[in-house]
């Protein structure tokens, strides 16, 4: 049963100086902290324990908002990150936490969404043996590790930034892993940047050939809300979405119901004198329709 990590760490300069006293993901991306999209991620493939990785002193204001976990049907575990030194650290920081079990993790900054995502998460999860990384097609691939493929069309490589990128296929911030990921991540050694490189663990599975990655085509968005700008298109997109489908997107209370984690009943007593605020309201107004329907 796969475990999900979301690293929440870092110091969020690229924000600064609205990071300065707030971490990066409890800002708000339209109408939720930036947080819940990498959570309910998580909640779509399937996977309720959750390891949340945080600096020291962001680490109270996440146990605030988010507390145990229950209020969702889920379980929450908080660890320090001393500081940010890769994303590879993620798996040797959650070792403890994982104790064996295949993981997935996912960047705190992170937004994915599309017409049957949740299909493509439950094709990552359904294979414990395998690795999976999730590649989308971007402009600019030389800001990200990028994917190379051989003759056949498998993935062959992935290169951080390259200066002159094998292809336009960049690897997202979503990554599944065997139960040995701690283990290979511990083998990594510090690049020329000072940083466990994520790369290094992907290439790892991708020469002992136990990867797959599958590629999110047109239908698909993933967007990365580390700066002003994208975070105001990460805003933009939710708001339009939210407003035109009168749907939401990484709704947890929505979630946890559809995939029934929680029962009607708990969640409209939990959300009962929250009626007036709009987000719980929408929540409400969906379980006294009958729901549920599919999540988004």
């Amino acid at each position: 049963m796969y475990k999900g990590i979301v690293l929440a760490g870092g110091n969020g300069t690229r924000l600064y100086p609205a990071t300065k006293a707030v971490s990066k993901q409890l800002m708000v991306v339209y109408d939720k902290p930036m947080i819940y999209y990498p959570i309910a991620t998580l909640m779509l493939a399937g996977i309720t324990e959750i390891l949340v990785i945080t600096t020291e002193n962001d680490q109270p204001a996440y146990q605030a908002l988010l507390r145990d976990g229950s209020q969702w049907g889920l379980k929450f575990s908080y660890i320090v990150q001393p500081r940010p030194e890769g994303l590879a650290q993620a798996f040797t920081l959650g070792r403890e936490f994982l104790d064996g079990a295949p993981a997935a993790l996912t960047l705190g900054d992170n937004l994915f969404f599309g017409h049957a995502f949740t299909n493509l998460l439950r094709q990552a999860t359904s294979r414990e043996d395998l690795a999976t990384v999730f590649l989308y097609q971007v402009s600019d691939p030389g800001r990200y590790g990028v994917a190379e493929f051989d003759e056949q069309g498998d993935i062959c490589q992935v290169v951080e930034k390259p200066k002159e990128p094998p292809s336009r296929w960049a690897v997202t911030g979503l990554y599944f892993f065997t139960p040995e990921v701690s283990e290979v991540a511990a083998g990594v050694q510090k690049s020329a940047r000072g940083e466990y490189e994520i790369t290094e663990v992907i290439n790892h599975y991708i020469k002992s050939q136990r990867i797959q990655a599958i590629k999110m085509g047109r239908g698909y968005a993933w967007l990365d809300t580390g700066t002003p700008e994208a975070l105001l298109q990460a805003s933009s997109f939710v708001g339009t979405i939210e407003s035109r489908q009168g749907v939401k997107i990484a709704c947890l209370e929505e979630i946890a119901y559809n995939l029934e984690l929680m029962g009607r009943d708990q969640l409209k007593q939990m959300l009962e004198d929250k009626r007036d605020i709009p987000y719980y309201k929408y929540v409400l107004d969906l379980i006294e329709a009958g729901g549920p329907v599919p999540p988004a």
